[in-house]
C-alpha cells in the first residue's frame, strides 16, 4: 500500500464569520475529499477542524506513513513547536494566557501521537493542485452561509 498524503484548508468570510474546512486524502490512485462548515467561526478553528477531520478519517484505515500538507503556519507551528510549551505550561501561552482553541489542539495532539504524521507547509494560492482544490471546497462551504 502507498503512503498517504493529506491536503487541508480552512477559512472564513470575515474573522469571525461563516467558515469552511476541507481535506483531500491521496492513497496511491485513490482520492477521498470531504468538507464542512460553520455559520460563525474563525479561520484558525477551521484550519484545525480540517486537519482533525482528515486525521480522524485516516486513523483507523491506514498503517502506512502519513504526510499532512497545510498552508496554515498556525497549524504546522502549533503542532510541531508551540504545543511542547503549552503542555509544559498547562495549556497556557508564554504570556500566561489560555491557549485559544484548546479543545481542538487537544484533539489534534491525540491524533498526532497516534498517527505520527509528517507535517509539511505548502504556500497557499500558489497553484498547488490539491491545496487549490481544498480552497475551492472551503469557499463552497462558506457560501452556504452567506
Amino acid at each position: 500500500m502507498s503512503d498517504v498524503t493529506i491536503y487541508t484548508d480552512g477559512g472564513c468570510s470575515g474573522n469571525p464569520g461563516p467558515g469552511g474546512w476541507a481535506y483531500v486524502v491521496l492513497d496511491g490512485q485513490v482520492k477521498f475529499s470531504f468538507s464542512g462548515g460553520e455559520r460563525f467561526t474563525t479561520n484558525n478553528r477551521m484550519e484545525l477542524t480540517a486537519v482533525i477531520n482528515a486525521l480522524s478519517f485516516v486513523a483507523d484505515k491506514y498503517t502506512v506513513p502519513v504526510s499532512v500538507f497545510t498552508d496554515s503556519q498556525y497549524v504546522k507551528n502549533g503542532i510541531t513547536t508551540w504545543i511542547k510549551n503549552w503542555l509544559r505550561n498547562n495549556w497556557k501561552t508564554a504570556d500566561r494566557k489560555d491557549v485559544k482553541n484548546k479543545e481542538l489542539w487537544q484533539q489534534l495532539y491525540m491524533l498526532d501521537r497516534q498517527i505520527h504524521p509528517q507535517w509539511c507547509w505548502v504556500k497557499g494560492h500558489a497553484g498547488n493542485t490539491y491545496n487549490e482544490l481544498c480552497d475551492s471546497m472551503v469557499r463552497a462551504e462558506m457560501s452556504r452561509f452567506l
